[in-house]
């Protein structure tokens, strides 16, 4: 079993392969993060992206997200597991907590 198309048969297929790795390559350039960018996608309509978080809100403990993909940006969701072993970073959040003074 294989292509054995003869004459201009095959070339009604170039077409449609062409389209289908154009398709591809699209795909693949949409997900493949930009290099270069640390920030991917979290508000790129603003010039400079900056969140305030006031001392007394933080409570215990707080993780601050540095790889940029968390859901919940500032905070860590945990998604920089994910994009480590995607890309073999080892990026993982600022951690925060609170002293015990006694």
């Amino acid at each position: 079993m294989g292509f054995d198309l003869p004459g201009k048969e095959w070339t009604t297929y170039i077409p449609i392969a062409t389209t289908v790795a154009l398709a591809i390559y699209v795909a693949w350039e949409a997900m493949r993060p930009k290099i270069g960018w640390v920030n991917p996608d979290i508000q790129k309509n603003e010039e400079k992206v900056v969140h305030t978080m006031d001392v007394e809100d933080i409570g215990e403990k707080l993780s601050i997200c540095r790889c940029w993909r968390s859901k919940t940006f500032p905070l860590c969701d945990g998604i920089h597991k994910a994009h480590n072993k995607r890309t073999g970073d080892n990026v993982g959040p600022l951690r925060l907590k609170r002293r015990n003074v006694s």
